[in-house]
């Protein structure tokens, strides 16, 4: 592990040197691809610095208890050889974990799909509840959050809901909401009080660029049609809502939410790229001998993944075993202490994976 540690921070000192160099600063790209670089190893030369210097204080420590013969300053000494060796083995665990293999999709933004699932009105009200409760923690984040696509029902629940968030490592902390969502909850239409049990279900993709999914010209097929809101309502008269079909694979998606015929196709392009990274990451994992037993659920769509009962107040995620009383919080976008629970049950898996 040392010696890995050692060559990037040589890297990491490397390119410091040329963030200074005067031609890499006249080339706004050469620039720009240094300082990404840098950062990305930034956390781990930090830590591996840190854990150096308490090295290093721990050397000095045993060499002054070698020549003190005052047992008071001895007594000192041995108290703050235990503090340091407590922070020398958190380092050393934290430079475990920053050497994991990274996900390359973690720095990208996500295109997140909500749709409702068994139970009818309720699971589309679910699922409209769901939508708010990720773009609230979107806003709690900071990140900047976009509609792509939607469907709603005539009493406001969402049939299909897609948007686009866009932030620092909004991937990272939502690639493990795909799945069932349940809901167990008495329904605002239910007149007897009965409790009811429905589910929705959510995707996170992450956004795919031009460079990770070749689309050729002759690829995709594209319908225009007029868009149609909820209860056969117009939204507007022009044929702008557009139909994107790739014709190799067969996906189809469609988006009618802007007046612009332009805008609408953009949005769908996004989607299709988005989708295709997907199909083409589970092939490439379908293919793999090694099954996904390093990762937090297998993310697919029909694993029922977490439960929030209202009557009882709780959240429980079903792949770790964690239940939190804090439903109203949670359905406000009080998500982080179920996300870092989730990350570090997957960075465990990792770990021993790797051992």
């Amino acid at each position: 592990m040392f010696d890995k540690l050692i060559d990037i921070e040589s890297r990491y000192d490397e390119l410091t040197s040329l963030l200074s160099d005067p031609e890499v600063i006249a080339s706004p790209e050469e620039f720009r691809k240094c300082a990404k670089a840098q950062a990305a190893i930034g956390d781990i030369v930090e830590t591996f610095r840190a854990y150096k210097d308490v090295e290093r204080q721990l050397d000095d420590l045993k060499d002054m208890m070698k020549d003190e013969p005052d047992p008071e300053m001895r007594e000192m000494i041995v108290a703050e050889q235990g503090k340091l060796n407590g922070d020398s083995a958190e380092l050393s665990a934290r430079l475990k974990v920053l050497l994991l293999p990274k996900d390359p999709h973690d720095e990208k933004n996500v295109i997140v799909e909500v749709r409702g699932g068994t139970g009818g009105e309720e699971a589309a009200l679910f699922a409209g509840d769901l939508f708010r409760m990720y773009t609230r923690y979107a806003e709690m984040k900071r990140w900047r959050v976009e509609v792509l696509s939607a469907s709603y029902t005539d009493i406001g629940g969402v049939k299909e809901v897609v948007f686009l968030i866009e932030g620092q490592g909004a991937y990272s902390r939502l690639k493990f909401e795909s799945g069932v969502h349940r809901v167990q909850r008495i329904p605002t239409t239910e007149s007897g009080g009965r409790i009811h049990t429905s589910a929705a279900t959510v995707a996170v993709l992450p956004e795919a660029e031009d460079v990770d999914v070749e689309i050729g010209p002759n690829d995709v097929r594209v319908d225009i049609f007029c868009s149609s809101g909820p209860g056969g309502q117009s939204v507007n008269t022009t044929q702008s809502a557009v139909r994107v079909t790739h014709v190799p694979t067969g996906l189809v998606v469609s988006c009618q939410d802007e007046k612009s015929q332009h805008k609408n196709k953009d949005k769908a392009m996004k989607v299709l790229r988005a989708r295709l990274l997907e199909k083409m990451q589970a092939e490439a994992q379908g293919e793999m001998a090694q099954t996904r037993k390093s990762q937090v659920g297998s993310g697919d769509r029909s694993e029922r993944i977490r439960t929030y009962n209202f009557p009882q107040g709780r959240v429980s995620d079903h792949r770790i075993g964690l239940t939190l009383h804090k439903i109203d919080a949670i359905m406000l976008g009080d998500l982080d202490e179920v996300i870092d629970a989730l990350i570090t049950t997957h960075q465990a898996e990792l770990l021993k994976a790797s051992s």
